[in-house]
């Protein structure tokens, strides 16, 4: 193998440096080590190696740690336990649990802490977590199962982008009529999956309403009005709540300056309002026009990059007819791509959004092309981590055309 010397000592020195920053107690530097150090394993592993772990490693620790989670394997490893032991507490031949345990071991799941004993890791101990081990379960239902058929979608489609979310890759993997959301409503124990992965998702990662990020008070609180009844904030297709909480939380006085309504489809809604009955739920469509007209602020998380761009720009026009002309805003909260140096965060869930959804992931060019179409403005892109998500602010504009 051949090793590009200049570029090796280049990983090595940055390696070096973010790794004593770290120790010295620098959080910022953990991210740029772990990046640096995956560039490095990049550059040292063989192609064959490299290859080798693609086809070998991935799926079987994926299938293993799947099982591992079935068998309630990991809470069981508070302290160091044999295989034996192991074995009869989750009910599993001998056999199969060593060779379980040798392949958590190989993959960096789990470690030998002796002779015949094996103890816990943080990734193991994360996925006692349920928020955590749901993304495994929610993955292996829906996303996996479509982005094995997506290479045979795109050769019988002649490689175009999927456009219609009706007849995609979700449809042609699972040979439905169904939309993905439609379907999951099917699969016992899919959509709990998937709110846990969500919560677990958006857990410890950087939220708009911190200190920091996107000046909350000024931007919100300034020059709202008074008025009887007035609404602060109109979260669309908003879940089960969690951000209007967040933002209860950590702006109360903002918070206290007017009405924060939650709008979800009927089933979501009732949940919604069971788990929260403080929130004010209203049933609603947003492909339909907003009931709520002149609030300060329509709110969307993660809802746009579920849609292609055609039933955006629906979503947007039925935002901008209820928005009182230099008043209301629309936030946006989605991920912004960079055009170079992209995380793999984003450009994987790029892929799981064109598979499962004929939908993406988009860039800074492609948001303001998107938003300017519809007769809308961006005012500004906060960013706090460039792999995570950002908040996009826009109002009416009162002189572009649709």
């Amino acid at each position: 193998m051949v090793v590009n010397k200049p570029r090796l000592q280049v990983l090595l020195n940055d390696v070096s440096a973010y790794g004593r920053a770290f120790l010295e107690d620098d959080e910022s530097a953990r991210s740029a080590l772990v990046t640096q150090a995956r560039a490095l394993l990049a550059e040292l592993e063989n192609p064959n190696e490299t290859i080798t772990w693609l086809a070998w490693a991935e799926p079987t620790r994926r299938a293993a740690l799947e099982i591992a989670i079935a068998i309630g394997l990991f809470p069981q490893l508070t302290s160091p336990r044999t295989a034996s032991q192991l074995s009869m507490t989750c009910k599993t031949s001998s056999r199969l649990m060593e060779r379980l345990l040798r392949h958590l071991v190989a993959t960096s799941v789990i470690v030998k802490s002796g002779p015949s004993s094996f103890a816990a890791t943080p990734l193991s101990r994360a996925l006692c977590d349920p928020t955590c081990s749901a993304a495994l379960t929610w993955s292996s239902g829906l996303p996996a199962p479509v982005l094995a058929r997506l290479p045979a979608y795109l050769a019988e489609s002649r490689y175009r982008e999927p456009q219609d979310p009706s007849k995609g890759p979700f449809q042609f993997a699972f040979n439905t009529d169904m939309t993905p959301w439609q379907w999951a409503a099917t699969q016992k124990g899919l959509p709990q999956a998937f709110s846990q992965h969500m919560s677990g998702y958006h857990a410890e990662r950087p939220s708009w309403m911190d200190e920091g990020f996107y000046p909350v008070r000024t931007r919100l609180g300034d020059g709202m009005k008074s008025r009887d009844n007035e609404v602060l904030i109109v979260d669309v297709g908003g879940g089960l709540g969690h951000d209007l909480e967040e933002l209860k939380t950590k702006c109360p006085g903002l918070a206290a300056k007017g009405r924060l309504v939650l709008q979800e489809l009927r089933q979501t809604a009732r949940s919604a309002k069971m788990s929260r009955p403080w929130l004010e739920v209203i049933e609603h469509d947003f492909f339909k026009p907003q009931p709520i007209k002149n609030a300060r602020t329509y709110y969307m998380h993660s809802v746009l990059h579920d849609w292609s761009d055609e039933n955006c720009k629906r979503i947007l026009r039925q935002l901008k007819a209820a928005m009182e002309p230099s008043y209301s805003k629309i936030l946006i909260n989605e991920n912004v791509v960079p055009e170079t140096g992209a995380s793999w965060k984003m450009t994987s869930l790029d892929w799981i959004m064109m598979a499962t959804g004929a939908s993406a992931e988009r860039t800074e060019t492609q948001w303001r092309e998107l938003i300017t179409s519809v007769g809308l403005r961006v005012e500004g892109i906060w960013t706090k981590d460039p792999s995570c998500e950002s908040l996009i602010e826009v109002t009416r504009d009162e002189v572009a055309r649709l």
